[in-house]
């Protein structure tokens, strides 16, 4: 089996195409605004921006996020001149009035493979809660039912914290109904929005990604565990798989073979051309309007000492899971200010460094 060199190029692009958005989420680490940033890249640089990431060589998936990206009327074209070019394209929308059956059509037609819609508990009333927006999980609901009936593969992202851990079990059950071909769990970032709320602790984190791994067994669906690398961590504890999920869809989002970290396999591009190693860690390392994002990702100096695991320090810098795992660079930064240092949400302790 080849597999990715994630020095050259990445698997996942997440564009923030729009920052603007209808609501005003707990959590969301781009403190989304309600009408859009004039300072935005427009439709012309959005056209050289996708040649651009073409031009990476490996067909990377591009995710259309936001903010809300339906809320950008060039949308549609800029995921038609994406998958033109190869690019393997998905959209995040918010569930508002703008997520008709009519626009989902317009999305699959444009090239979209896959819709990702947020959920973040089972309860209407948690939902809505998390998401700023009386109503918001019955909108979900109904915007899940208009992708479905566009023949669009569905995913669900759901952020888990400390107000919301407790309800994944009930979530999951709903999932399967849904007919999800995925189920992206975020765990909290405090970035944005999100630094008011409670963090799990390491041992929380432990639980339920080993809850995950044991669900991921049985599951119709896929789990994938964002912000969390020790899953693979986990994974591999339980069962000898040291290797990413590899695993592939009818929609051709295939999962990589590879662990993907915050510049090691993802590139992250502000609503103003910043790129940057995550929507969660931001640092940019230039911008678009000046400089090859191509070049930008190869050769700038944060995304070439992300991707060198022999740089981290602490705890993550001596664990023999570094190149599986190598820890939630963005929660590090976020915490400790140093994007290199150990993860504080992981609570495994890796052997002592042998002596001279």
């Amino acid at each position: 089996m080849v597999t990715a060199d994630f020095d050259l190029a990445p698997f996942t692009i997440a564009w923030e195409v729009t920052r603007a958005c209808a609501y005003a989420c707990q959590h969301c680490r781009a403190d989304a605004q309600p009408r859009r940033d004039p300072r935005e890249l427009s439709t012309e640089e959005g056209l050289a921006l996708i040649e651009q990431l073409a031009s990476f060589g490996n067909r990377p998936i591009l995710v259309l996020t936001g903010g809300d990206p339906l809320m950008r009327r060039d949308l549609f074209e800029l995921a038609r001149s994406a998958d033109d070019r190869g690019l393997r394209v998905s959209l995040t929308p918010t569930a508002t009035a703008l997520a008709t059956e009519r626009r989902m059509i317009q999305a699959r037609e444009s090239g979209i493979r896959r819709v990702a819609f947020s959920i973040d508990a089972a309860d209407s009333v948690v939902h809505d809660s998390f998401r700023g927006f009386r109503g918001s999980f019955q909108r979900t609901q109904a915007a899940i039912a208009a992708a479905q009936a566009a023949e669009l593969s569905i995913q669900i992202n759901t952020t888990v914290c400390a107000a919301n851990a407790g309800e994944l079990p009930a979530l999951a059950e709903q999932l399967e109904e849904w007919g999800v071909v995925q189920w992206s769990v975020f765990f909290l970032v405090p970035v944005g929005r999100g630094e008011r709320l409670q963090l799990l602790s390491p041992l929380q984190h432990e639980e339920i990604l080993g809850w995950l791994s044991e669900l991921s067994e049985q599951a119709p669906f896929d789990i994938k565990a964002t912000a969390a690398p020790q899953y693979r961590r986990i994974l591999h504890q339980r069962t000898g798989r040291t290797m990413g999920a590899g695993f592939h869809y009818s929609d051709g989002l295939n999962r990589p073979v590879r662990g993907v970290n915050d510049g090691r396999g993802f590139m992250f591009i502000s609503h103003l051309g910043e790129v940057m190693p995550s929507g969660f860690l931001t640092l940019p390392a230039g911008n678009v309007r000046s400089s090859s994002p191509v070049d930008i990702y190869r050769h700038s100096e944060i995304f070439r000492r992300l991707r060198d695991t022999e740089a981290l320090k602490g705890k993550c810098g001596r664990c023999e899971f570094r190149e599986v795992c190598g820890g939630s660079r963005a929660r590090a930064y976020a915490l400790t200010g140093d994007p290199l240092a150990s993860d504080p949400s992981c609570p495994y302790e890796p052997a002592p460094a042998a002596p001279g």
